[in-house]
């Protein structure tokens, strides 16, 4: 099935959060939060403007992005649990560096 957010929402699934501390701790299930970083799957097409011209949004499918612990709806949808808020609700994006960036 396919899912396709409208305005200005998109679709967000979370990405796995450790499961060791940086000391080398492991966190039983139990403990963990769920985490606050996720990859944007889904898109809408933008908000409209006061003169109902759509904005575009600057978030894009592929986006490695930052949310607020309690953003957005979780759905299941296929089977998988995913979340769907709007493009405000998302802190920021978070860049990797490029292969270029590393070899200079």
């Amino acid at each position: 099935m396919k899912f396709r957010p409208l305005h200005d929402r998109v679709v967000v699934r979370r990405l796995e959060s450790e499961e060791k501390t940086a000391g080398g701790i492991i966190i039983p299930d139990t403990a963990k939060e769920k985490p606050q970083e996720g990859e944007v799957i889904a898109a809408g097409p933008g908000a409209r403007d006061e003169t109902g011209k759509i904005v575009p949004l600057d978030l894009k499918t592929g986006d490695r992005v930052l949310f607020g612990k309690w953003s957005g709806t979780e759905v299941k949808i296929d089977g998988q649990e995913l979340l769907i808020m709007k493009e405000s609700d998302v802190m920021g994006v978070i860049e990797t560096p490029s292969a270029k960036k590393k070899a200079a």
